[in-house]
């Protein structure tokens, strides 16, 4: 299953694995499964992130 993150508001870092990234507002993070992630919020703001998670399809998918 995928993890996508999308930030609604405020900055941070996000790390995932061993790479660590900057993000803001209106940033999409798609986190692979079964790869650790963290998120660090360095300041005084509210830092907002919705989360999806996307199970992989086992058939194939067609758009309508």
């Amino acid at each position: 299953m995928d993890v996508f993150f999308y930030v609604l508001e405020g900055k941070g870092i996000v790390e995932i694995g061993d790479e660590k990234q900057e993000i803001t507002k209106d940033s999409l993070i798609d986190s692979p499964a079964r790869i650790p992630h963290c998120w660090y919020n360095e300041s005084d703001e509210i830092l907002r992130f919705l989360v999806v998670k996307v199970p992989r399809p086992t058939t194939e998918t067609k758009l309508l």
